[in-house]
Parts: C-alpha cells; structure tokens; sequence
C-alpha cells in the first residue's frame, strides 16, 4: 500500500540530499546521495512513509532513523540491545507503522519486536511468547499491520511461517498456510473489498529474493491459501529501481 503526497516528496528529497545514512541490504555499499537532488539513490533498507505525521521512517542494518519533512531533520533511534543476522544469509528484519503512528521493527533472528512511540521517540522492547515452534530460532523479515485482523502479520524468512501477532505485541500465533512461504522478506496488506473478494485478489503481497507470492485468507482470517504469483506492492528493499519507484509513487500521490 501506498501513501503521500507531492509535497512529501520534494522535502523527501530535500531531507535526503542532506542527510545520508550509512548501512544497506546484502552486504553492499553505503550510497550517498546527491547534493542537488539529481538521480537520488535511497541507501537500501526498509521503509515507511507516515503523511499524517509528515515523515518517513528508515530501517537499515544500523539502525533506525526518522526523516521530518517540516524541518528537515534525521533523527537516529536507538534500538537497545538489537538483534539481527547478517543480511547474506538472509533479509534484513522489517519495520512496520501500527494504527496509532507507532514504528514496529523485527529482529530476523528471535521472536523480539521493539516498539518506537510516534511523539516521544521512546523505545520498549517486547519478547513475544509463540504458540508453535518455540523449539526453532523464530525471527520476522516481513512485518505489516493488518486492519482486517487487527494485529501485525509477520512472516518469517528461514522457516516460511506467517504469524499473528497482538496489538500489544506480547504474543504470536502461527497461521496454518497451505505451504510454506520460501524466503519471505516483506509483506504488503491489502484491505478486503468487495471487489478484491469476488476478483480473489490476494489480501496480502510476499515479496522474497525469487519473486512474489500471494496470500488470500479464509474468510474466518484463521487460515490462508499461499500461491506463487508476482507481488505488485512495495515490500522491497531501498535497491535503486526501489528508489525510484518510492519517489515516483510518493511524487503522483498514489
């Protein structure tokens, strides 16, 4: 899913043609961006925009960091005590935005989240307790919040497993599937429609390193039919077509 505006876009650039951060998805080199804004590269990582609150925020293998469209200004917040493999033998872990601006971010590794609050910046640490699979190393490369459950969905990359997980972020409940997802690495969430119901579009999008997959609930949202199908939303990493297509969308308000 998509949000923003033409004038988030400009001061996204603006923002980023002063600011650069450090860090990158699979092991490659940090990018700089460019001082006048001309064939600006993002450094690879993960992303969300929040227009409401006028800013973007930016996960990469250092951190996390927010971007204020209204100054610009980066601000770094610190994640204590972290958690992450190195992206080579696998995807970096994801952030997601919660239903009242909060930023949510995964470790790939252990079933951890750390919460940001949207006014304060203030970070809390949630271990969460799973109902299944509490004998494997359970870490989450894809993370969305979901309307229709009310809750996050998180995937993870190592075992193909989707998870529910609380509001609250204090527990995890693993979502039968009818296969598992190989290698996800991000999650997009489709609200249910009418339309979306009859056509059985996909409610959520997989992106992984060999393509997309699709996810469509039953109608209980207990448990859900996984197909091998192209991803048309945006759980990708910063690469540079990804740069591209974050500022096309954010320029056309899409």
């Amino acid at each position: 899913m998509w949000n923003g505006n033409a004038v988030a876009a400009r001061t996204f650039v603006l923002a980023l043609s002063i600011v650069s951060i450090g860090g990158c998805d699979r092991g490659a080199s940090p990018r700089q961006a460019a001082p006048d804004g001309q064939q600006l590269l993002l450094p690879s990582g993960r992303y969300q925009v929040d227009p409401e609150r006028n800013r973007v925020w930016v996960l990469t293998n250092t951190g996390a960091f927010v971007y204020d469209f209204s100054r610009p200004e980066r601000v770094a917040v610190s994640l204590p005590d972290w958690l992450l493999v190195d992206p080579h033998y696998g995807c970096l872990p994801d952030i997601a935005l919660g239903p009242r601006g909060e930023a949510v971010i995964s470790s790939n590794t252990v079933p951890t989240l750390w919460r940001i609050d949207p006014d304060t910046f203030a970070v809390s640490v949630h271990p969460l307790a799973l109902d299944a699979d509490t004998d494997k190393d359970v870490g989450f490369a894809g993370l969305a919040y979901s309307p229709q459950h009310g809750a996050f969905l998180a995937a993870s990359y190592a075992h193909g497993s989707l998870w529910r997980i609380d509001p609250q972020l204090r527990e995890a409940r693993k979502i039968p599937l009818s296969a598992p997802i190989p290698g996800a690495c991000g999650l997009a969430v489709r609200p249910r429609s009418t339309v979306q119901t009859l056509n059985r579009l996909p409610d959520v999008c997989v992106r992984t390193p060999h393509g997309g997959w699709s996810i469509v609930f039953a109608g209980d949202w207990r448990s859900a039919y996984v197909s091998a199908a192209p991803c048309a939303d945006r759980p990708w990493p910063l690469d540079e077509a990804g740069s591209r297509v974050l500022l096309g969308r954010l320029s056309a308000g899409s």
